[in-house]
Formats: C-alpha cells, sequence, structure tokens
C-alpha cells in the first residue's frame, strides 16, 4: 500500500510538470520560480534540521562500540571499534561515511531444521547501498559542468572517467546506470522480503520513486528524447548566477526531470534522507569511548536529598529489633 502511494504521487508529479508545461506553458514556474523554492526550501530546512539537533542535549556518554576499549597499558584496544581520542573518532566516521563499514558487518538470520538459528553474511545490501551513495555523488559532481564556465577540470576528469567505454553516443555514462540498478534493488528489497516490508512506510518508498523517476527521466533525455543542450545550460548556468532567463524549445521532459528534482530537493530536509548530516550528530558515532579515563557526569544532576542508611536504622531501630533484623547501633 504505501509502495503503491509513493508510485502514485511521483506520478502525479510528472504529470503536473507535463500539464503545467506543455498544456499550459508555464515554463518560468517551472524553470525558474519552483527551482529556486526547491533550493531556499532544502537550504533552510537543513540548516534548521540541524540546528535542532546540534541543540538537542545529549546527558549520558553513550558510543556504540564492538571492540575492546582502552583500559590498562598492557590490554591492547580497538582503535576504530572503540576509539579513545578524537583521530579515532574521525577514523571511525570516515569509514562509516565513506564505506558504510558497519553495514559491511550485517548478518543474515534464518531459522532452519533443528530448529536452529543460523547466521550468515549479507552483502548485497552493502554492495547496493554503497554503489547508490558513491554513483549519486558522482552524478551530482558531474551536473556542475551545466552550472559553471569554465568548467572545472576535476569535473572534466570525472566525465571522462565515467564514460572511459566509449559506448554509443553520446558516450554511456556508468554511474547513471548503476544509481537506476542500485535504487532499483534497494526498492524491490523493501517489496519481496516480508520483514523489510513489515516495517517500510510511505516515507520509504517515496525517495526511491523519486530517485528511480530523476534517473530514468535523466537517461531517457540522454540518449532517446533530445533535448538542445546549449539551451539547458543557459538556463542553469542563468539560475546559478542568478539572472535566469528561460529559453524556448528546450524540450517538456528536462522539465519534468527538473521537477523531479526540485520535488526531492523541497522534500529532502523533512525525510529520513537527512541521515546524510544526522550520522555527523549522532553521539552513538562521534563521541570517543574513554569511560575509563574520563568520569562523564551528568549535566542535569542537582543536589538530591537522600536518606542514608543510619537515618533509616535511626528511624526504624526498635521496629527492625522486634522483627528481629540486625542493627549496626544498639
Amino acid at each position: 500500500m504505501g509502495a503503491l502511494l509513493s508510485f502514485f504521487v511521483v506520478i502525479v508529479l510528472v504529470l503536473i510538470a507535463l500539464v503545467g508545461v506543455k498544456g499550459a506553458g508555464l515554463y518560468a514556474l517551472f524553470g525558474i520560480v519552483i527551482p529556486y523554492a526547491a533550493v531556499t526550501t532544502f537550504i533552510l530546512g537543513v540548516i534548521l534540521r540541524v540546528i535542532k539537533w546540534s541543540r538537542s542535549p545529549v546527558p549520558f556518554h553513550i558510543p556504540t562500540t564492538c571492540g575492546q576499549e582502552k583500559s590498562l597499558p598492557w590490554i591492547k584496544y580497538n582503535k576504530l571499534e572503540s576509539p579513545a581520542g578524537t583521530l579515532g573518532v574521525i577514523g571511525r566516521m570516515a569509514l562509516e561515511v565513506l564505506f558504510f563499514r558497519s553495514l559491511f558487518r550485517n548478518l543474515k538470520t534464518e531459522l532452519r531444521d533443528g530448529p536452529k538459528l543460523v547466521y550468515g553474511s549479507n552483502k548485497w545490501l552493502w554492495l547496493a547501498g554503497l554503489a547508490f551513495h558513491w554513483s549519486f555523488l558522482i552524478v551530482l559532481i558531474r551536473h556542475l559542468r551545466f552550472f559553471t564556465h569554465p568548467v572545472p577540470a576535476f569535473v572534466n576528469m570525472i566525465d571522462s572517467l565515467d564514460g572511459f567505454l566509449q559506448i554509443g553516443s553520446p558516450h554511456l555514462l556508468m554511474t547513471g546506470v548503476v544509481l537506476l540498478l542500485a535504487v532499483t534493488y534497494l526498492f524491490l528489497r523493501r517489496v519481496f522480503i516480508p520483514q523489510v516490508r513489515y516495517i517500510s512506510l510511505p516515507a520509504d518508498y517515496l525517495p526511491l520513486f523519486l530517485i528511480i523517476g530523476i534517473a530514468t527521466s535523466g537517461i531517457l533525455m540522454r540518449y532517446f528524447y533530445k533535448v538542445d543542450i546549449i539551451k539547458v545550460k543557459e538556463l542553469t548556468l542563468g539560475l546559478a548566477t542568478l539572472n535566469p532567463e528561460v529559453p524556448a524549445g528546450i524540450g517538456v521532459i528536462f522539465y519534468v526531470h527538473l521537477f523531479l528534482i526540485s520535488s526531492l530537493f523541497a522534500y529532502f530536509p523533512f525525510s529520513k534522507l537527512m541521515h546524510m548530516g544526522g550520522v555527523f550528530l549522532s553521539p552513538t558515532r562521534n563521541l570517543a569511548n574513554n569511560s575509563r579515563m574520563k568520569r562523564h557526569v551528568n549535566p542535569w544532576n542537582y543536589p538530591v536529598k537522600v536518606h542514608t542508611y543510619e537515618e533509616y536504622e535511626e528511624e526504624f531501630r526498635d521496629k527492625m529489633k522486634n522483627a528481629g533484623i540486625p542493627v549496626e547501633k544498639e
């Protein structure tokens, strides 16, 4: 149900762009106003979410670790799994952000004959997640050629490496295909694995369908329904320099592509995609595990009136004696 609802939302977005551009001729709205509004929403939304998270109190020292903590000098500790200082935390975070290290160790559990619980390696999710995120990043970097003039050398280099197979004309860019395959796998995984489907919500499916729509429209626009790339760059460069102007004859498929991107940007701060920034603010990841070297006191602690054992015995001594309970003072 959640998948169908999200799919319907994306179809409606595509129809809105088609009707708005091809039917009503609202080129300025879909080419200038909506992209600016989406980017503004994205920037302000991300800033507000990060500020809100940064202001959340963390009264306890709660790093998640699965390795030997640093203690006595002769006991070897795990510098990445249980970092004792800032350098170890940086290394751990870098491996997590760049290579999804915790997901690499993800295990699959199955109940087999016996019954017997069996643990096995499950690297497909890690591989798909890694391929999806890295290809998405490379696609974003490649698109900088539409927003810059002259195009930076590193963008041209990435574009050349991405199309090094020289298949077709224009040449096939591998990251576009990898992105579409990876996000399709992540969607199919949610549909065909019962446990994952059970916990999946529309908020889990909508970003996947938006990205599938963006990748598909981009591939269609590059290889099948050609658009005037010069006019596209004229529009995007105008948007980047805050001097926008919509040239005629770009093609409706471009506006569908741009509207889906704008929708994703506007939705980003309010979705689970914000884990991109949240991972850096997670106290389970960004804290050193140094509880044996440093005393961490809850800053919320306040003086509490306690009832000591001496006071307790002074109050109930006679009753304790009558009940045969030993007392310290006769």
